[in-house]
């Protein structure tokens, strides 16, 4: 299990500026390293209405340009609310960047009223996230918008 309060406090630590775009880098790099069972992380921005655009990530090549009305990520984007996925597959419009993923965790962005993006997670284990987890990257979000000017 992961140690998300820890996570939050090197996130924390690691955020040593305010940029936005380094501070995803870092985010990403982070949550590759030390959650397990990953095989992408990652930032959609919203950069106009109703779309998502790729931000810095990790893992293979991804998805881009993401509509609201498509898959996990536009579902996130729409409602504002964390979709935890325990098989993609069962997803009508999922988006299949790379069919080794199984499981989805996203997790809107919204800073003063406006969404500016959101945290993608994909794993190769089928019902990956937990509440746990969930709990866990929303704390570590609230940790990146604390520490990031946008």
């Amino acid at each position: 299990m992961t140690d998300y309060p820890l996570l939050a406090r090197q996130l924390d630590a690691l955020l040593d500026t305010s940029d936005w775009l380094t501070n995803s880098a870092q985010t990403c790099a982070l949550l590759m390293q030390e959650v397990p069972d990953l095989n992408w992380a990652g930032f959609y921005l919203q950069r106009q209405p109703d779309m998502l655009h790729l931000g810095p990530f990790q893992g293979k090549p991804a998805c881009h340009p993401i509509p609201f009305d498509k898959g996990v990520c536009g579902a996130a984007a729409r409602s504002r609310q964390t979709q935890r996925i325990e098989d993609v597959h069962a997803i009508a419009d999922h988006i299949a960047c790379d069919s080794a993923s199984q499981a989805e965790l996203v997790v809107p962005i919204v800073v003063d009223g406006h969404l500016w993006g959101v945290l993608d997670l994909d794993s190769p284990v089928p019902g990956r996230f937990s509440e746990a987890d969930q709990a866990g990257i929303e704390a570590l979000i609230e940790v990146f918008i604390a520490r990031t000017a946008f």
